[in-house]
């Protein structure tokens, strides 16, 4: 046999080199830090919504802080989406219905509530919308394992407990009811989420949702200017527009949009029970509302909750 025949020889039956695949991304890490970005920033609007709630009326609200929003983002968005425009219209029932629950319901279901609602009230009874993700999750055939169910269940304890101040006999206000209407509204918004279509990008989603959601709030939005008369725009006013326009509608819905691609909304659900705790502390530092010993325990008890259930 000739050096050529055995070169070939030992090319064939050598197994090839494999090479150790790339290492997967932490996908996990980076899907819990999002969410945590987005509760926090949404946390701080809690703030600005109860602070403006005697001076601009809930629906003018609402309606000015997606027109923020959507000047905010249409810079890195308007071109991409005038190229998946074809995209749009083929989704538009999709994109309508999380406009309807995640842009015009939620929110304004939010400045509502601010009307007859403490911030941390209505951070408290946000924190129930995990539990209704968890079981549109659950709904959809994903499992949620022993430790984060007991972490949703040690975490909804500790939400029950802060709204009853304590006890578990619960006394709701008006502006309570209109928060749960939120939190089930919210809930509905990241269930919708896992159904988004994938060729759609993240900012044209966001730029559609919100032209789609300011347009469904302009009719009430008309009727309050002629019922309600507008408001005076001044630093009282213009900032907590221009926080609840940019920060969280822009900056947190695209990164909680992320978290719940990357985890899931009943991981990312999770997380979201640390809104409380952020509401209240900011609620205690800007507005003077009050955190004693039973909200700190239930606070503790929601960020065990957190702990555990946010882990795999």
């Amino acid at each position: 046999m000739s050096v050529l025949d055995r070169a070939r020889t030992t090319a064939a039956t050598t197994p090839p080199t494999r090479t150790a695949p790339p290492r997967a991304p932490r996908v996990g890490g980076l899907g819990v830090l999002l969410a945590l970005v987005a509760t926090v920033v949404w946390s701080g609007s809690f703030v600005a919504t109860r602070d403006m709630a005697d001076s601009v009326p809930p629906v003018q609200a609402v309606f000015w802080r997606w027109v923020i929003a959507l000047l905010a983002v249409a810079p890195f968005a308007a071109r991409t989406a005038w190229r998946q425009r074809a995209l749009i219209r083929r989704h538009l029932g999709f994109l309508t219905l999380a406009s309807l629950f995640g842009v015009t319901l939620y929110n304004t279901l939010v400045h509502q509530a601010g009307l007859t609602t403490s911030a941390s009230t209505m951070g408290m009874i946000m924190a129930a919308s995990p539990v209704l993700m968890a079981g549109y999750a659950r709904l959809g055939g994903e499992k949620l394992g022993p430790r984060r169910t007991f972490g949703l269940l040690l975490a909804a304890f500790g939400v029950l407990l802060l709204v009853g101040h304590g006890s578990l006999g619960l006394d709701f206000t008006a502006g309570d009811l209109w928060m749960f209407g939120a939190a089930l509204s919210f809930a509905t918004y990241s269930a919708l989420l896992r159904r988004k279509p994938e060729e759609i990008e993240g900012p044209v989603f966001l730029l559609t949702t919100f032209v789609l959601g300011a347009l469904m709030l302009a009719p009430a939005y008309g009727i309050s200017l002629a019922v309600q008369g507008g408001f005076e725009p001044d630093a009282g006013t213009v900032g907590p527009l221009l926080y609840v326009g940019v920060f969280s509608s822009a900056v947190a819905f695209f990164a909680w949009n992320k978290a719940v691609s990357l985890i899931g909304a009943a991981r990312a659900g999770v997380v979201y029970y640390l809104q409380p705790v952020c509401v209240a502390l900011l609620g205690h530092l800007l507005l003077g509302e009050r955190t004693g010993p039973t909200e700190l325990l239930c606070m503790a008890l929601i960020l065990g909750g957190v702990t555990l259930g946010a882990r795999r």
